[in-house]
């Protein structure tokens, strides 16, 4: 590979990269430090004159994954070095990279990982189908023939593939659908976490970056949303280079690749990777120099601003009302022809999907609360507590659970009006929705802890039931509030990306040659902080932004999608929670005792080690023996399978060798089974009693022969029985009263010699059989589990497969109802035997 690379960049080529590496970063430094003091400005005014607008309600945890990891697990990766796949461990700690190690031993000792994904830009894929389709547009003009073979094949038919349009490709594979799944889920919030990669805390240096990147892609005629907008700033300003430069590298370095399609198609992609490489590289150095001027000069700039505030706000003031004057008349025309008839339209297609999301989420935050409170029903103290408090605390961030909130925002379509407003594709509105619901879980979860935590302090006595459905109720009322917020907030949002692009590539050709004249309206001390081009922007977006706050206002009026109006949004309802939200974070585990284990062994004086073992995972992995999956040919470690990588669940499936295991003699005859959960796969939320409600019973192949043997057995009788009743009706009534006394003669005899009436007495008294008897055995235990089926199958359980209190009585009862089936059962036998000797005779 590294031959590939050195032969095709050649020292002209990287001669190419630096240069258009330059050229942009030099214009992006000029608008940088023009926006930077614009955004400054904007910062300390919003700081005296305050922003206004409803309170959250929900607390907001500052650090919610210190300590933490989202998942590790074991699956199948493919060496491009070596053209072979290999097993691999990956741990994915609190920054979402992608770390994968040689095996689990290895990273338990500290090694350095084989490799770390940013997967910032990437797209997850589940198909070699949707692989290979987009990877026949990176060669446009060179596609691959029908039917052809790729230059990947994958080892099995799961495959995890994660591509980017610059980057190198990752090539993974699970053995099971349900991982692949799971797996899937895990990269997906990867790439949902790193993507959103602009710190939000960073009041002047965020904003100067997105405008700065809006206004240097309008410059070159790119209006609308972006795609590639994703990641930290120098992977942004790197997708903003390969945009124009990867097709110049294309048309010299293409024509020169040799071999087949797919060889050409695998070797360009290296290539890419290591043209965005370099490209990266450079663009975060000089990033990083324009950054560091900016905020060198920033002391001056601020003592500008807090002595003349006054005076460059009114200044500001006049100079937008002059330009209002310019703009708005153009732009009110503009509005009500293309505009205002999709207002509605727009709305109603981001209200329906992201409303179900939302609810999704609220639903899975309620159905946690509840199972906790059933697990503690019966075994309600304060150590079992801390361990499912313990789960709910990162509930927000385990991305299988919230894999049902997010995939509703998935089905959001904007077709037909993404070509009319230059929307690229709506992942920018459903990634954006998918982060706002994972913030309103964690929020309405660390609310939940701060409230139950006081409880428990002040309230000793009271039930713990009780209190944790009272903490409920207070939460779910305000997740309501916020969450209507949050989604209000959001569709004016997303509503202004659409139609601000729109608009300004439509009004910029007859107005932009008229801006600069506006310039001279601007005192030369305040011209740092009052751009033309910001304040033709801003008239633009007021003028839009009335038709788009009336029709929000109005869904939230008619109540549509549980949206509420913000007049009855309390500000400050309820001060004394948010004195909570001062207080540290709770260990659930270490405070309740669960989590107090020493860490011992080799590495209890390595204080890394140490560390590495407290670290908890949102996403659990069990590891299971036994059930390994190697690929053919291949030397590889253990595989996990489908039951490696539950969610806060243990899944096991049945082994042969278990149910061999599982089935004893004891001495009713009965057949107990000793591993009853291998017989029926069925997930729990951290409840471990609805385990032995699932159990049943199983039955030996011999039992089903027996079964076999009495139904046709029974059937002979009855039709004996029938043919005998027949000819009695055609006999005298003299005869028949006869017939009748001798019948309930044979009914005493049968009742003391038939063997199938006395079996259930036998079975009781004889525990160890000879061969001679091994047939009326079989009889015997086919029918025994016929009887011991009955009461285990009666016991009742709620909808949450939890059993209630009111099961337990229903067990107690387990042993006289067994009786009784006996009873009735025996009966019938007896009446069947005593009809077949009837017919003997």
């Amino acid at each position: 590979m590294g031959d590939l690379i050195s032969t095709h960049l050649d020292e002209s080529k990287r001669e190419v990269i630096t240069a258009r590496t330059g050229e942009l970063m030099g214009e992006f430094g000029r608008l940088y430090e023009r926006q930077y003091a614009v955004a400054l400005f904007n910062q300390m005014r919003y700081d005296v004159e305050g922003g206004g607008g409803p309170q959250p309600q929900l607390l907001h945890r500052k650090v919610p994954l210190k300590n933490k990891s989202i998942f590790s697990g074991a699956l199948f990766q493919y060496l491009e070095e070596n053209k072979k796949w290999r097993n691999r461990f990956l741990f994915i700690p609190d920054s979402y990279n992608i770390n994968y190690y040689e095996n689990k031993q290895a990273h338990e000792r500290g090694l350095h990982p084989k490799g770390s994904i940013n997967c910032a830009g990437y797209r997850v894929l589940t198909s070699m189908e949707e692989y290979l389709e987009l990877l026949n547009t990176s060669l446009p003009g060179v596609k691959a023939k029908v039917g052809s073979s790729p230059f990947l094949k994958c080892a099995t038919q799961f495959p995890l593939i994660l591509w980017h349009p610059y980057a190198r490709h990752y090539y993974f594979c699970v053995v099971t659908e349900k991982e692949q799944q799971k797996w899937s889920a895990v990269f997906q919030d990867c790439v949902r976490h790193t993507n959103n990669g602009l710190p939000e805390e960073c009041k002047v240096q965020t904003p100067a970056f997105t405008d700065t990147v809006r206004l240097y892609r309008q410059a070159h005629g790119h209006y609308g949303t972006w795609d590639m907008m994703c990641g930290k700033p120098p992977q942004i300003l790197a997708n903003l280079v390969m945009e124009t430069l990867l097709p110049e590298m294309r048309d010299l370095i293409t024509p020169k690749l040799k071999g087949k399609m797919h060889e050409r198609q695998k070797n360009w992609m290296l290539i890419s990777d290591a043209v965005y490489g370099l490209v990266q590289s450079q663009a975060q150095a000089q990033y990083e120099v324009v950054v560091q001027s900016c905020e060198a000069g920033r002391p001056p700039l601020e003592t500008t601003i807090r002595t003349d505030m006054d005076q460059i706000i009114t200044s500001k003031e006049h100079v937008t009302s002059k330009i209002r004057g310019l703009v708005l008349p153009k732009a009110e025309k503009l509005l009500k022809v293309s505009i205002q008839p999709y207002i509605s339209s727009i709305l109603d297609a981001l209200m329906e999907p992201t409303s179900r999301g939302f609810f999704e989420v609220r639903d899975l935050f309620f159905r946690e609360l509840v199972d906790m409170s059933k697990n503690l029903l019966n075994d309600g103290n304060k150590e079992k507590l801390g361990e499912h408090m313990d789960k709910i605390s990162m509930l927000a961030f385990h991305p299988v659970k919230m894999q049902s909130g997010y995939e509703k925002m998935e089905s959001l379509s904007l077709e037909g009006l993404q070509q009319r407003f230059d929307v690229s594709s709506p992942s920018v509105f459903v990634q954006r929705a998918q982060i706002l619901m994972r913030e309103q879980m964690d929020d309405a979860v660390y609310t939940f802890e701060q409230l139950l935590h006081q409880s428990l302090e002040d309230q000793e006595g009271e039930d713990l039931c009780k209190t944790i459905q009272r903490c409920q109720d207070r939460v779910i009322k305000k997740f309501d509030y916020d969450s209507s917020t949050v989604r209000k907030k959001f569709f004016r949002e997303a509503l202004l990306q659409i139609f601000i692009p729109y608009m300004l590539k439509q009004l910029s050709p007859s107005c932009s040659a008229e801006l600069p004249r506006f310039q001279e309206l601007i005192f030369e001390d305040f011209s740092r902080f009052i751009l033309v081009e910001n304040i033709f922007e801003e008239v633009v977006l007021h003028t839009v932004m009335k038709d788009i706050m009336m029709a929000v206002k109005e869904a939230a009026i008619q109540r549509r999608h549980n949206l509420y109006r913000d007049s009855i949004v309390l500000t400050n309802s309820d001060p004394n929670l948010h004195l909570l939200a001062e207080n540290p974070g709770i260990d659930w585990a270490e405070e309740y005792g669960g989590g107090q284990e020493e860490a011992g062994g080799e590495h209890a004086g390595d204080p890394e080690a140490q560390k590495r073992r407290r670290m908890k995972q949102v996403v659990s992995m069990i590891q299971l023996e036994g059930t390994a999956s190697v690929l053919p040919n291949e030397s590889c470690l253990e595989v996990p399978t489908v039951g490696k990588i539950p969610e806060e669940e243990t899944e096991v499936h049945s082994d042969p060798s278990l149910s061999q295991k599982s089935e004893k003699q004891v001495p009713n005859g009965t057949k107990e089974d000793v591993n009853r959960n291998a017989v029926e796969e069925k997930p729990s939320t951290y409840r471990s009693l609805q385990k032995e409600d699932e159990k049943k019973t199983e039955s030996s192949p011999q039992d089903t022969e027996s079964k076999s043997a009495i139904d046709c057995a029974i059937q002979e009788v009855d039709k004996a029985v029938q043919e005998e009743e027949h000819e009695n009706r055609t006999q005298k009534e003299e005869t028949e009263v006869k017939a009748d006394t001798n019948f309930q003669e044979m009914e005493v005899n049968t009742n003391k010699d038939t063997p199938l009436g006395s079996e259930d007495s036998a079975v009781r008294e004889v525990e160890v059989v000879t061969a001679s008897d091994q047939q009326e055995n079989h009889i015997t235990e086919g029918i025994q589990d016929s009887h011991t089926e009955k009461p285990i199958c009666s016991l009742q359980q709620d909808d949450s497969g939890f059993q209630s209190p009111s099961n337990e009585t229903t067990v107690e009862k387990h042993p006289m109802g067994k009786q009784e089936c006996n009873d009735s059962e025996t009966g019938e036998d007896t009446g069947k035997g005593e009809s077949a000797h009837v017919d003997h005779q």
